[in-house]
């Protein structure tokens, strides 16, 4: 769908993911503000981009007149500045002071329920919408979850298993996990809560070829945002192994472009399996690169926030704001490829 040209701030413009989201934003004829705390970075990563306005702001300082700056003329803001427990709640109030949208690309489980926890009345009595996780983590599969639900208005349990080939983490990547090294909970018994033991592993049949394929529970923001709205009592998330190893393998390299826009070569599959009284329902994406995906997906949700199509305003999940299909179909084919299945049974 054709929208009418947007300016938007896009915070942390020239880490990975920003460059990615900025990219996104011009390919679609928006009007990108590159702000940043480094002037020399965001001067290079203008060059990058064919030019572009810069403003520097201090994003976690004790002075927020600088983001107040920054905001300035932007219609949106979307932060890739993490890590995101430093960065997501002053860019949030940064925005409901200017009224405007504001979405993240945050994966940190406990950084997107402070968001939903804390700042929800505001944003609600601002008439704002304000978007944590809107990227691979969070939203991906929140959307997902709410396309394998369909019309049920309750399922038995959920799990969102993720198929990496391989993870080459970026330096912010790395940065979150040290940060957030034992903050992380689990969905089950209708709360989230402290785990109890080891990560589960086992085996999980993704769709053809993949097959069985052993994973490892994992905590994600997708446990968050998807039990924000959808009435399910166990909501898991696992990965395959390798991907993991990667990870906490120190001598991983980071990313490795491979084509013109800039995307890896690694390869993701994410499937969503849920079941209610003896039946399941399935609904799965595919693509390229976790990072480059990001950009497509918070650049369709400011689009579509922007342009009237979001369901409420106040702090929310993808699916809360947007028809998940319909959102979903309109990165298929270009970004990813997405089959929703529908009922089988268990």
């Amino acid at each position: 769908m054709n929208t009418k040209q947007r300016t938007v701030a896009v915070v942390g413009a020239y880490g990975h993911t920003g460059a990615f989201v900025v990219g996104e934003l011009r390919r679609r004829g928006h009007i990108p503000l590159l702000v940043g705390r480094d002037p020399a970075r965001l001067q290079a990563a203008a060059r990058a981009h064919g030019g572009a306005e810069t403003r520097v702001a201090s994003l976690a300082g004790p002075d927020p007149s600088s983001l107040d700056r920054a905001l300035a003329g932007a219609e949106a803001v979307i932060n890739c500045a993490g890590p995101f427990a430093d960065t997501a709640l002053p860019v949030v109030d940064a925005a409901l002071r200017a009224r405007i949208p504001c979405l993240d690309v945050a994966a940190e489980q406990a950084t997107v329920l402070e968001t939903f926890e804390q700042r929800a009345d505001q944003a609600r009595d601002a008439g704002v919408v304000v978007a944590p996780a809107m990227a691979f983590y969070g939203g991906l599969g929140d959307l997902l979850a709410d396309a394998a639900m369909g019309d049920w208005p309750d399922a038995d349990d959920l799990t969102i298993a993720i198929a990496l080939d391989s993870w080459q983490p970026t330096e912010g990547t790395r940065r979150t996990v040290r940060r957030n090294a034992g903050r992380h909970l689990v969905f089950t018994g209708n709360r989230l809560t402290a785990p109890t033991g080891p990560a589960p592993a086992y085996t999980w049949r993704f769709p053809g070829p993949l097959g069985d394929q052993q994973v490892t529970e994992l905590s994600t923001a997708d446990q968050v945002t998807v039990s924000r709205h959808l009435r399910v009592p166990e909501i898991r998330v696992c990965m395959t192994q390798a991907p993991l190893r990667d990870l906490s393998d120190p001598a991983t390299p980071p990313p490795t472009a491979v084509d013109a826009d800039g995307r890896s070569a690694q390869t993701f599959l994410v499937d969503v399996v849920a079941h209610r009284a003896g039946t399941r329902r399935r609904a799965t994406a595919s693509g390229r690169d976790i990072y480059a995906v990001t950009a497509p997906i918070v650049v369709e949700a400011a689009e579509r926030i922007l342009d009237g199509r979001a369901r409420r305003t106040g702090v929310a999940a993808a699916a809360e704001l947007f028809d998940a299909p319909d959102f979903l179909r309109a990165l298929d084919p270009t970004h990813l490829s997405f089959t929703a299945p529908g009922l089988h049974h268990a």
